[in-house]
């Protein structure tokens, strides 16, 4: 099946980047691997380039510039990897203005924040259906944000609700999902 979605949650550490190589490598397409990660500090630069560095040889990359913006698409015919689409989100919300520091709280209203949200929620869609309708497979990578504790601040609160609903578009949208724990993949859909 051509343009087909899987998905792939999981929380922090649980597997769920090596289980979707695994399955990128496994597909015998050429795989695409779009790095959704933008070098902000010295911390991020090394992470960055470890994972530049562990990727296979044959894979092409595709670097969003400033974590937002895909300077072009994956050829007809490869499997794009896309990991981490919760990073990606977090560099929209930024570039949106969902970034306010912990004192200023409330000085955003609840409508322009809602009001953001929507049009964070439409954009992040709208990449993956681009990406989707040129490759022949997509595979997403995303941490699932909603099993925790609730966040004690707002910008916390907007970031869990705003992935939550996300992961479920996605969802809905894919042919496959899995939820990694532990290195283990279970199978959510079909």
């Amino acid at each position: 099946m051509e343009h087909r979605m899987v998905l792939v949650l999981g929380g922090a550490r649980s597997g769920k980047s090596s289980f979707a190589q695994g399955l990128a490598a496994a597909s015998g397409r050429r795989v695409c691997f779009l790095a959704t990660a933008w070098p902000g500090d010295e911390e991020m630069e090394k992470r960055i380039k470890r994972h530049r560095e562990e990727r296979p040889q044959g894979w092409v990359t595709l670097e969003l510039a400033g974590g937002t913006e895909l300077p072009g698409l994956p050829r007809e015919g490869d499997l794009a990897l896309m990991d981490c689409f919760t990073v990606y989100l977090s560099n929209l919300m930024a570039h949106a203005g969902l970034d306010w520091p912990a004192e200023e709280e409330g000085s955003m209203p609840e409508e322009e924040v809602l009001r953001r949200m929507e049009e964070v929620e439409a954009e992040a869609l709208e990449l993956v259906e681009r990406v989707r309708a040129a490759a022949a497979e997509l595979i997403v990578v995303a941490n699932e944000v909603g099993m925790g504790v609730v966040p004690p601040y707002r910008l916390g609160r907007v970031f869990r609700d705003l992935a939550g609903r996300l992961n479920q578009r996605l969802a809905e949208r894919a042919d496959e999902v899995y939820l990694v724990a532990a290195g283990l993949p279970l199978r959510l859909k079909p």
